[in-house]
């Protein structure tokens, strides 16, 4: 999103100041650039938003060039809102990949209205819920602590070929660097 579309999507972000960017394209897919094209990407503070982070890993490796690494920044559910919410497996996000994230995505906004935001009655929830579809608000619809995270990441070199460099809790994150392999 531009600045001002991240203002609109957000609003207590507005008077937050934002760093105009110089590719806009669908995270998740990143349609706009090329195969082996980059030697760095950073999904700072992004995983969890994707709705088949699975997917989205393959795409951020897709743009890398062999050898190029990925840095990502993944915050600990314990130390943030999602503290409530139960960590995603990886058998959930394996079906979001397989099944494609639609399969699960009405579930996701159930339980950051009751869980982060708190919402309680079933028709409260259901038009929160309503609302944040209608909007296509972006969430964090998967969450992990550090020991799920990196079950996550061992289960997912099982389809994508990556090299872990670092594995890192930083406070209330966790830091990756992983790098495509050079063949």
């Amino acid at each position: 999103m531009t600045v001002s579309e991240l203002h609109r999507h957000y609003p207590e972000l507005v008077g937050t100041p934002l760093v105009n960017t110089d590719i806009i394209d669908d995270g998740e897919r990143l349609a706009t650039v090329g195969d082996g094209t980059q030697d760095f990407v950073i999904a700072n503070h992004f995983i969890e938003h994707c709705q088949n982070p699975i997917l989205t890993l393959q795409n951020l490796f897709r743009v890398l060039r062999a050898g190029g690494v990925l840095y990502l920044a993944v915050p600990d559910k314990r130390f943030t809102f999602d503290t409530d919410r139960p960590c995603t497996t990886t058998d959930h996000v394996m079906r979001d990949f397989t099944e494609g994230p639609e399969c699960s995505r009405l579930e996701h906004f159930e339980e950051w209205s009751r869980l982060v935001n708190k919402r309680e009655g079933e028709s409260q929830i259901a038009e929160e819920v309503r609302r944040l579809v209608e909007m296509d608000y972006s969430i964090h619809f998967h969450v992990w602590a550090a020991a799920e995270l990196l079950e996550f990441l061992v289960a997912v070199q099982r389809i994508i070929r990556f090299e872990v460099e670092l594995f890192l809790r930083n406070g209330m994150e966790t830091i990756l660097i992983l790098r495509k392999p050079l063949v």
